[in-house]
């Protein structure tokens, strides 16, 4: 389906690869001539009602994508904050961070503090 798109609209394409067991960050390969960007974020349980596909604000072991280093660019979400972003990057080698709730002081609203605090954790790594 990504292919499609890409031929139809010719734009570039991330893919969410949801993370929660061993095997899920080898889902990224089939992606790697169709999604120009790969994003590994935490796969909500099935138990969690009303849960998304991503943006949940959930953090999975990142020790999962240690040393994963999929053929195109890919990204770390999933969880991240000022407090926790500098060791995620440590352990996973993510060269690209998504912030969503990690910089919101009540859901939905992004204040320049959290989000100072974050680039600042972030880059500090």
């Amino acid at each position: 389906r990504l292919m499609e798109l890409k031929a139809r609209y010719g734009l570039a394409l991330m893919k969410a690869i949801g993370i929660a067991e061993p095997e899920d960050p080898l889902k990224a390969a089939v992606y790697r001539d169709s999604a120009d960007l790969l994003l590994f974020d935490a796969k909500p349980p099935k138990s969690m009602t009303g849960a998304l596909p991503g943006g949940n604000g959930l953090v999975f072991d990142w020790s999962l994508i240690a040393g994963h280093r999929p053929e195109i660019p890919w990204m770390l979400s999933g969880g991240l904050n000022a407090g926790n972003v500098a060791e995620a990057i440590r352990i996973t080698g993510a060269q690209a961070v998504d912030v969503s709730s990690g910089v919101e002081d009540a859901p939905g609203r992004k204040t320049p503090e959290l989000i100072e605090a974050f680039i600042r954790a972030a880059k500090a790594a």
